[in-house]
């Protein structure tokens, strides 16, 4: 846990590079890393053209909040689409009324913001449009399953 003021500049700080299958990729910086802080997460995301940086999903735990600095794109809730572009601010509730993707709908720019989190340990966060449930364990673990796995409570007892 980490018990000092962070100082320090976007420049700075080095950017872990994510590709999932051909639509997903992203740069993260992490300002607040997980392993250090308890309580916030912030970090700034850049979002190439055309991709997503998650699935749509929502956090039962967890706040999310969105500044975005650069770059145009399209935020998909449960029921609507918002356009963002610089400036915009979006903040997510826990629950499926905070559902969520953010895409980059520039071919050419990208799409840069800045995520503050909460993070309530442990979080369960369900992909509204694969049927996955996900668990995550702040700093422990995570792990992803299928919704329509389900078992009976008493199953295999």
């Amino acid at each position: 846990m980490n018990n000092k003021i962070v100082h320090t500049n976007i420049n700075n700080i080095e950017g872990k590079h994510k590709s999932g299958i051909d639509k997903y990729e992203y740069v993260k910086h992490e300002v607040t890393k997980r392993s250090d802080f308890s309580q916030c997460y912030i970090c700034f995301y850049e979002i190439p053209p055309l991709k997503s940086a998650y699935p749509k999903h929502y956090h039962k735990y967890n706040t999310e909040s969105f500044y975005i600095i650069s770059g145009n794109g399209v935020v998909e809730t449960k029921d609507n689409k918002l356009d963002v572009k610089s400036g915009d601010i979006l903040v997510f509730p826990c629950g499926e009324e905070g559902t969520h993707k953010i895409i980059n709908t520039s071919d050419s720019e990208k799409l840069v913001y800045i995520d503050f989190d909460t993070t309530n340990s442990p979080d369960i966060i369900k992909y509204v449009d694969s049927g996955k449930i996900g668990i995550i364990e702040h700093n422990i673990s995570s792990s992803f399953y299928k919704e329509d796995n389900q078992v009976d409570y008493y199953d295999g007892e």
